[in-house]
């Protein structure tokens, strides 16, 4: 069946926001999970510029798409016998329970709390809450106005991500502190990674050193109140009332064309009672955005994917084939519901491995 054979497009024209192409383009990598085979074993290193706490995605080599990505977390003000601390508490990370068990297993034999949650910050780095966080606060920039910063309350953000407020019409605490540690974690976690750059004959590289955001400031309602940010992330259980961000993966006002539109109705709930990981729908959502800035889609809407690298970044990895194909089709029919994918099918592939065509509703998702 060819493109022609498609569903044509029904334009509307939709309310729109633009989210960098850069950082899309490097989103699924830098999400990617423990269980993918291209992660490796997160590290301790040290250099003359200071400690870190970091983990490395490998590329792929055929696919240009896969890029890798180094997501480092520094630890500052560290002494040195901190350091050492924190070495022999890195040895009791037990990364297969990670994978086979859960996180949280991998993580139990590691006794402070603070350094505990750094390795759960950075081996869950960019999970689908995270990112649908970043697009509502890049919807929030286009809406305000302020260029790369943006500013909001906490709690409009909770009730934008779907929670249920308490009786006295807050959020419970565990919420509250879970998304103040997600603004941290996106602060202070680095991504590297590498594009080539032409110089006359030779080719090089260009690396870029970039966090998601930025926290700029924070406000308390109530003045008496002891918050510190980095202190409620590492320790307590407390969110800030108001924050400022920078996003620094933004060009500017004068949008050279590297970005991706997303439709103003973007549904950034999460689901009641299910964890982050399982939100596939928000990881093929984004993967699609990548791809349209990595790929050139046949008649400007047309992508094809080849079904390994989808079932990869969705983190259907399993060797369950059969429950792998349930999730991946559920999940392309609730985009077919929402209007951001308006067809998609099997079509064979080299070497046996079939590639699936979407067909992308530019009204709701579009490449410039």
């Amino acid at each position: 069946m060819s493109t022609k054979d498609l569903p044509a497009v029904t334009k509307r024209n939709e309310p729109m926001f633009p989210v960098d192409g850069q950082l899309l383009m490097v989103l699924p990598r830098a999400g990617t999970s423990v269980k993918n085979p291209d992660v490796q074993l997160p590290i301790l290193r040290s250099d003359e510029d200071g400690y870190y706490l970091e983990m490395r995605v490998e590329a792929d080599c055929k696919d240009p798409s896969e890029v890798a990505v180094t997501r480092r977390m520094p630890l500052e003000n560290l002494t040195a016998e901190e350091w050492e601390e924190l070495k022999k508490q890195y040895a009791a990370l037990d990364l297969k329970a990670c994978t086979d068990q859960g996180i949280s297993k991998g993580l139990e034999k590691i006794q402070d709390r603070r350094i505990q949650r750094l390795f759960m910050a950075l081996l869950t780095f960019l999970n689908p809450r995270q990112v649908s966080i970043v697009l509502y606060l890049y919807k929030q920039a286009a809406q305000q106005g302020n260029g790369r910063f943006v500013s909001f309350r906490s709690n409009d953000l909770l009730e934008n991500l779907g929670y249920t407020r308490t009786k006295d019409g807050g959020f419970a605490s565990k919420l509250r502190s879970q998304l103040n540690r997600d603004l941290v974690a996106l602060h202070r976690t680095e991504l590297v990674f590498a594009q080539s750059l032409r110089k006359g004959d030779t080719v090089g590289a260009k690396v870029t050193i970039k966090s998601i955001l930025r926290i700029r400031d924070y406000e308390i309602d109530n003045v008496p109140r002891d918050f510190d940010l980095a202190k409620a992330a590492d320790y307590t259980y407390e969110l800030a009332d108001a924050y400022t961000v920078s996003l620094e993966f933004f060009d500017g006002p004068g949008r050279t064309g590297d970005y991706v539109l997303f439709t103003n109705s973007l549904d950034i709930t999460q689901k009641l009672g299910s964890n982050a990981k399982s939100d596939y729908k928000t990881k093929l959502l984004v993967y699609l955005a990548s791809r349209l800035k990595w790929d050139t889609p046949q008649d400007g809407q047309y992508l094809i994917i080849s079904r390994q690298y989808l079932f990869k970044n969705l983190d259907l990895l399993g060797s369950n084939s059969s429950r792998n194909n349930q999730i991946f089709w559920r999940t392309v029919d609730e985009l077919k519901e929402e209007g951001y994918i308006l067809g998609a099918q099997e079509l064979p592939g080299k070497k046996k491995v079939p590639n699936i065509q979407f067909q992308i509703n530019p009204a709701k998702l579009k490449s410039n």
